[in-house]
């Protein structure tokens, strides 16, 4: 599966964005989605994720109630709507194939990404 990000940009705080993730590769819509952030510094961290028929999703408690993903099956497309934005989401965004576990992305319990790292887009929230 590979992917490419796209959408981000710079937003002031309490704005909103869209990011789009492009995905192909063999049955490449069969899988799981998810987004990730990476902030200058920090270790790249789960952001938000989506089962292939769209019945779950779930989010990091961070962004929970801003923040939503939704999938296109027949775009190729997954995408996450960024609302009230905030300077602490500044971060490159990524999107990847993922493994759920009942419903949840936990690495703990065997949830893991599935596919390559695309290049990401980058997000920056102003004050």
């Amino acid at each position: 599966v590979q992917v490419v990000e796209s959408g981000g940009g710079l937003v002031q705080a309490g704005g909103s964005l869209r990011l789009s993730c492009g995905v192909s590769g063999r049955m490449a819509m069969n899988y799981d989605m998810g987004w990730f952030r990476q902030a200058p510094g920090k270790e790249r961290e789960f952001v938000a994720a989506i089962n292939w028929s769209s019945t779950y999703t779930t989010y990091a408690d961070s962004v929970k109630g801003r923040f939503t993903i939704s999938r296109d099956n027949a775009k190729n497309t997954v995408y996450l709507q960024m609302n009230d934005l905030k300077p602490e989401d500044t971060a490159v965004y990524y999107c990847n194939a993922i493994l759920l576990v009942n419903g949840d992305y936990r690495e703990d319990r065997g949830s893991r990404t599935l596919g390559s790292w695309g290049q990401g887009t980058q997000v920056t929230v102003s004050s």
